[in-house]
């Protein structure tokens, strides 16, 4: 082997190596600008978060660093203590984003009084001095800041998070899924040490909520109204299961719109109302989904006799109505998933039963090849396009 390739190996190697020592860097091998110095340190468990700290117990004078890295210019951090419990609310955070304009950090203090707080600028409930912070070259923000705390205190809990900042230097809604549900703790002001929060608060209890929302769209809009849309489709092609197959029909697609209505729009409500967030595309799609089920329930009152002129119009409607419902509502459960980012095993459980789903519509088409699409061959070897066209009209 020549001396350039065995140096090129050298090289590369010694580069992975310092690209591997990189991604472990913890909080005990960081420099601060400036000569800063912190008696102590941890790694945070998620969202890439470090915090520098020196604290004297007898004065409660604590200084702070909270660092998070892998941060994007327009966006915004935050670093909390919850004096009354585990949560958001009640929480006294420090603020700090980068100005889009002049480049500039801003940082402030932030009392959080409800889970609809849009960061405002306000008093903590104990003393703050020294806020500032900086953005480094390698996407890293961080705050500095001197709390006071009731002394002799020992054990604090506290909570970090990251999100975006808007145009106008507004801050946007942090992330619901994923480490954001998870940046909370306990944090030893003696030893340091950082244990992650087992759950009971109030952000524990919106995460059922959040979860409660997604199984019950899941299983009403997501798996009830395929299920119903297969037994319109296939179920009334023999005559032995009418009209079985009507009422199999409209009981889920009943069950689905109402179970969706009650369980699924009302988290959604209760989630706008305690959290403020709004989930974009989602949720413009849920209420598409709710406005086009309520267009069909409306139909039914209007839907003309099988030997009505206008009945293949009705039916034409329907079905093309019903199939979007049935697409936009497949497509959504799975935007939901994207937002909650719950374990795999519910993504599996759900792509496994609306497969199933799809699986059964594929054999019954090959099946009924015949009787659903026959009319077209009548149609392109001449037959009498009424004819063709009764067949339509009497579906459904």
């Amino acid at each position: 082997m020549s001396i350039s390739w065995k140096l090129f190996i050298a090289v590369s190697c010694l580069l992975s190596l310092l690209s591997f020592c990189s991604a472990l860097q913890t909080c005990e091998s960081h420099v601060f600008s400036g000569g800063r110095t912190f008696r102590t340190c941890s790694d945070l468990p998620v969202l890439d978060s470090f915090i520098h700290f020196s604290y004297v117990q007898e004065t409660g004078v604590f200084d702070v660093a909270y660092r998070h890295a892998k941060m994007e210019p327009s966006s915004w951090v935050s670093w909390a203590i919850n004096p009354r419990g585990h949560g958001m609310s009640g929480a006294q955070s420090l603020v700090a984003y980068r100005n889009s304009t002049t480049g500039l950090m801003r940082a402030y203090t932030s009392p959080i009084a409800s889970y609809s707080t849009i960061l405002q600028e306000g008093p903590l409930s104990f003393r703050a001095n020294n806020i500032s912070a900086e953005y480094s070259s390698d996407n890293e923000m961080t705050i500095f800041a001197t709390l006071v705390l009731p002394p002799n205190t020992t054990v604090v809990n506290h909570l970090w998070q990251d999100g975006p900042v808007m145009e106008g230097g507004r801050l946007g809604m942090h992330a619901m899924g994923g480490d954001h549900l998870k940046s909370m703790g306990t944090l030893d002001l003696l030893s340091g040490r950082v244990l992650a929060s087992k759950g009971g608060g109030p952000t524990t209890y919106m995460s059922r909520v959040k979860n409660a929302h997604g199984i019950i769209n899941a299983v009403s809009w997501g798996f009830l109204m395929p299920l119903g849309g297969l037994a319109a489709r296939y179920m009334k092609t023999y005559d032995t299961l009418d009209p079985m197959w009507f009422y199999t029909h409209v009981i889920c697609q009943s069950l689905g719109y109402f179970i969706g209505l009650s369980g699924g729009l009302g988290t959604a409500i209760f989630m706008w109302r305690s959290t403020g967030f709004r989930f974009g595309p989602h949720s413009i799609i849920g209420v598409v989904l709710f406005i086009l089920g309520f267009l069909q329930i409306l139909a039914l009152k209007a839907r003309p006799d099988k030997d009505h002129k206008y009945r293949r119009y009705w039916n034409w409607y329907h079905h093309t109505v019903g199939y979007v419902v049935i697409g936009l509502s497949i497509y959504n459960i799975y935007k939901g998933l994207a937002i909650l980012q719950p374990a795999n095993t519910w993504r599996i459980v759900y792509t496994a039963a609306i497969g199933f789903v799809g699986l059964v519509a594929i054999v019954m088409e090959i099946v009924q090849f015949e009787k659903q699409w026959g009319w077209i061959f009548s149609c392109c070897r001449g037959s009498n396009a009424k004819d063709a066209g009764s067949i339509v009209a009497d579906e459904v």
